[in-house]
This record gives C-alpha cells, structure tokens and sequence, in this order.
C-alpha cells in the first residue's frame, strides 16, 4: 500500500488561492508546548497506510488489519480503535452494494443497482420489516484552538433514516392540500378502496431522510448544509470511515481505463477517496476516515431559517485535519510530556490498551436508546480551518470524538475538555439524560436517568459510571454545572473521586438535534466557552467509617485543573428549574452490565495469587 496521508502543505496552499471567497486572511496559532501539547523533540506524526482496492482508494479496516501496521511515529495508536467505530445504519449507497476490493466494473455496478432496486421494491411493498422504524446516526467532533487565539470549532455529521420507507397514510399532512391533489389512492371514499389501500398499502421514502454537515465556528457561529438524498452518504462498517458529496466538481469527470477502454467513471460508486483525490473532485461534502478530516460546506447561516438548502443567509467553511488518537475509552499511550512512556511502552499490543463501550457491553445490542460512544476521548489534530474566509492554521492542537445512534433522549447534559492548564495529558467527558428501558411499550416508567464521568489522565483511564460506583449532578437550566462522583468497585485496581464545576457566562448557541417526529430541529444549547475546574483523588477503605474516603497523607491525582475552553451543553425537553440528580442503575441490568468487571476482578486475583 502506498502512503498517503501527509500533510500537503503544498495543496493547500493551491486549495486557498482558488476559493471563490478571495484571499483569506491568515491566523497562525503556535501551541505552548508547555501547557498543552506534548514534547517538541516528539517526531511530527505520520499515519499509518491504509489498505487500498485496485483504484487505489481506501477501504475498510478490519480490527484484523490494525495489528499488522508498522510500529513507527507511534503508530501503535491503530490499537485506540474503540468498540462501534464502524457505521450502524444500513446504507444506501451503491458502493456498499460490491464487495470491498473489487473493481467497479460494469458488472459491479449492474449487481449494485439491481441489489438497491430489490431492496426498495420490498420496502415500497411492505415486505421489509428491516428499516421500518426511525433511526438516526451521528457523529461530533471539537477542535481547541488555545490562547491566544481562544477559539473552538465543532464538526457535526448526521444521516437520518437511510433507506426508510414508510406507510403513505401515516405521513402528517395538509388535508386541503390532499383534496386538491384529487388522488384517487388517497380519497378512498368507498368500503372497497379502503379496504384494498387497508391490505396492501402504499409505501412511500421517509420524508425525514437527511444527510446533514454541521459546524459551529468562530465566537459560536453556526453554518449548515445538508441533501435528502441518503444514497450519497456511505459509511465503512468495521472502522470509523463515512462521508458524503453534496456535489462534484464540475472539471473533475476525470476517464479512466476500464478494460482497456476510456470511459467516463460513475460518481454513484465512488466512496472514500484519498486526501488527494477529494481534494480534487469534491466541490462540497464532507469524508471522515480514521486519522483524517476533510470537508467544504457551501450552505447557510443555521441561526437564521431552516436546515434545507436556500434556508438562510450564505456561508462557506473548509477544513482538512490529520488526527493522531491518544486516547479512546480505556487505558491508553501515555503522552511524551507527562514524564515517561518510552516508545517501547507505546508500542505494546492490543491486550495492553484495550477499549470499551462508554455505555456497557449491552451497547452492542439494541436495548437502550440513544447508544453514545466516545471514540476519541483525546486525540491531536493539525492542518487548517477556513471560516467565510478567515484561515486558521494550527499543529498538535486538542481534538475530540464521539457518536450517537438510535435516538436522542428526551433530556440531557454534556461537558467535555481536553485543553486544562499545566495538565497537558488530561481529559474528560461526561454526560446524563433520560433514556427509554427495553420493552418501553409496557406499563409503568420505563425510563431511567444515568449519567457518567470519564477522565483519561497520564495513561490511565478513571471510569465514574452508575454500575460501578454513584454519581450526582445538579445542572441549572442554563450556565452552571456542578457533578460528582465515586467509583467504589472492589473488583478494580484502584477506587477514586471526581469533582467538576463548569460555568459560562456566554448565550451560547441553539444546535439541531434529530427529533422523533419532526427531523432536525433546534434541541440544544451548546457553547465552548465554559470555565472548569477539576479535582480527582484516590480512595482508600475506612474500616471505622465502613466506606471509602479519601486517602489520607497523599495529594490529590489533580488538584483543581483549570481551563477556560470546556464545552458544555443542555438539551431536550427545556426545563425552568435545578436538575439535581443522583443517578442508580435499576436491576436486572446493573447487574448484566457489571457482569464484564467482575469477570475481570476475578482473572486479576487470580494472577496475583499465582505470583
């Protein structure tokens, strides 16, 4: 396989002076080694090569694939890959019709089509029961930019109900509007047509299919773009690779060699690209692979009208990022600056860094909505952000990555930093919500409120989760979030306690959100000027006391780490008062979910007895 991710200086720079919005003014941002980035004698970071079909394009990766990659420049961080990186929506994309590796030959793309018209003919007709009920995919992205510059930008990528088809008459509409169509199917009038439209009913595509970019700028500006048409969006289905062109370039309808024959090549089938080649090709979209980030929106201010194009006033955006993970959700490579982790240590195999789900093994089956997944709890971005024609250019600045599928709960609270003062190997997400329990539809509340802190800090991973200790937050309606917690499970290596309190004085700003019945819909507030502070100390066991305290005669893990850049986020159903909570887990499931830790405590003890 050839390399090529690099950093392209170079293109670039030809992308810049091209763009239709002029020249851009330039901001460089230097990052203080000191405070927030690890050490400058650290060798600049080279991904690894990914696997290529016979076109020469990326293709998916397979967990078996990522210990096969070279242990150079770190590269060892393949291992960070973390549980449910790969899409969970059923694409509709031609490409995912033919087998990975495979030319796309005539042939190829003859199966694809005939596979894609199958499946909508048995949804149209009812007898596909697979993609009948709502569902939505999304992923969010933050990049810091430390002072001086002190600003945040945000990525947001979505895809709502891919390949859905649903009943025609249970679509919500105009009345008036019907009767003035005079559809014969729709004005069944008589005893005989509605019960023919009552047996065979008419399927029709969801009318909330949507392909959505999202990015929240400079001083919490807000721009949008988005298409219903859901068969340009693609997603590999083992790691974390998707994207989605809005339109092609019109001078990029390159021939290329079939056969021996010069023909024009199909733009349906084209998934992942090369760096190089979107840069080419793509006039605006969006292509996210494990350690690259590539987009150009061309849409609408989303503060002002709707989601749809021509929906508010114009604005344009561009980035191109190459992301180094240095941490998932588990004990992860320690950063060069914090002290230690000699290349050997970095380079250890998968066993030693292993990753998990943020919400319990159970997250691999449809029990709870929404599922959430922090994919990329720390990580380091370098390359540049174009904002309506202001440049950004950076290296090594703090980066951050999670996903959402299923659904969205009716309520919740998010905060999350990675760019503390003095601490530069630190981060931290946390999150609670409301979420719906199985068999929802029977009586009585099926729904429970959880919520979790996740604190990576020098190569360790400290897990606050509700099967595993306790955890309490008292969140006001708007700019103050206070949140606790202990993790007190005597099956794991150590027992600690966190304490954060974020605040922000900014309005923020209103963010769509996907909504049950209505689509994309403003749903949160989020800003990334929070300030917080944060303290983690270790427990030790009181036998007076009868419980945990903290360990006495030691110094705190982290003694009121501070950053002015937290995000912060309340969403949902708006509510007027404190949310103080104490978040439980209710059993059987408690116990399902802690069902993996006790194994664990059992296979350490036993390893310690043997010694």
């Amino acid at each position: 396989s050839t390399k090529f991710w690099s950093l392209l200086n170079s293109e670039r720079k030809s992308i810049l002076d091209s763009d239709d919005s002029g020249t851009a003014a330039k901001i460089p941002i230097e990052i203080n080694n000191s405070s927030t980035t690890s050490s400058p004698t650290q060798t600049p970071f080279k991904p690894p090569a990914y696997p290529v079909d016979v076109n020469g394009r990326p293709i998916d990766l397979r967990d078996v694939n990522l210990l096969s990659f070279p242990v150079e420049n770190d590269a060892s961080i393949a291992n960070l890959q973390t549980p449910h990186s790969g899409r969970k929506f059923r694409p509709t994309h031609p490409s995912c019709h033919v087998p990975s590796g495979k030319p796309s030959r005539f042939r190829s793309r003859l199966r694809a089509h005939w596979r894609q018209k199958r499946d909508e003919k048995k949804m149209r007709n009812g007898r596909s029961r697979k993609n009948n009920r709502r569902f939505t995919e999304g992923w969010y992205y933050r990049l810091t930019l430390p002072p001086p510059v002190n600003e945040s930008f945000v990525f947001i990528f979505s895809i709502e109900d891919a390949g859905r088809w649903v009943r025609e008459d249970s679509i919500q509409c105009d009345k008036s509007a019907i009767s003035a169509e005079s559809d014969g199917y729709v004005k069944a009038t008589n005893r005989i047509q509605k019960l023919v439209r009552l047996l065979r009913p008419k399927y029709v595509k969801s009318p909330l299919t949507l392909a959505c970019m999202q990015l929240l700028g400079s001083q919490d500006t807000y721009l949008v773009q988005s298409d219903e048409d859901d068969t340009k969006f693609w997603g590999w289905k083992f790691s974390q690779g998707y994207g989605c062109t809005f339109e092609w370039k019109n001078d990029s309808k390159a021939n290329i060699v079939d056969g021996g024959h010069i023909a024009k090549e199909d733009f349906k089938m084209i998934a992942a690209m090369t760096p190089e080649e979107w840069s080419e090709r793509v006039q605006s979209g969006f292509q996210i692979l494990p350690f690259h980030l590539q987009g150009r929106l061309n849409g609408h201010d989303g503060t002002l009208g709707g989601v749809k194009a021509d929906q508010g006033i114009s604005g344009t955006a561009e980035f191109d990022l190459v992301i180094k993970p240095v941490a998932g959700w588990g004990n992860y490579p320690p950063l060069y600056s914090t002290g230690g982790a000699p290349l050997e240590q970095r380079s250890k195999g998968r066993k030693d860094y292993r990753q998990y789900s943020t919400a319990g093994w159970l997250a691999y089956f449809p029990v709870f909505e929404p599922h959430w997944q922090i994919t990329m709890a720390h990580a380091r971005a370098s390359g540049f952000v174009n904002w309506n024609g202001t440049l950004y250019e950076f290296d090594d600045a703090p980066f951050y990555g999670e996903k959402n599928w299923g659904a969205f709960p009716t309520k919740w609270f998010w905060t999350q930093c990675n760019s503390f003062e003095n601490y530069p190997d630190l981060a931290f997400t946390s999150g609670g919500g409301i979420r719906e329990l199985p068999f929802s539809f029977l009586p009585g509340k099926r729904t429970e409120t959880l919520g979790l802190i996740g604190i990576h800090y020098n190569g360790t991973f400290y897990e606050i989760v509700p099967w595993t200790g306790e955890m309490e937050w008292k969140v006001t309606p708007w700019g103050r979030w206070e949140l606790s917690g202990r993790c007190t499970d005597k099956n794991g290596k150590n027992q600690f306690e966190a304490e954060i309190i974020a605040v922000t004085d900014e309005p923020g700003v209103l963010l769509r959100a996907p909504t049950k019945d209505k689509g994309m819909q403003y749903a949160c507030r989020d800003s990334g000027f929070g300030s917080v502070t944060m303290s983690l100390w270790l427990l030790e066991w009181d036998n007076e006391l009868g419980d945990f305290v903290r360990a006495r005669g030691q110094v705190p893990l982290v003694d009121q780490a501070r950053s002015s850049q937290c995000t912060v986020e309340v969403g949902g159903i708006p509510w007027n008062e404190t949310w103080n909570v104490s978040s439980k887990m209710k059993q059987p499931m408690k116990g399902m979910v802690r069902l993996p830790y006790v194994v664990r405590g059992l296979v350490e003890k036993t390893r310690r007895s043997k010694k």
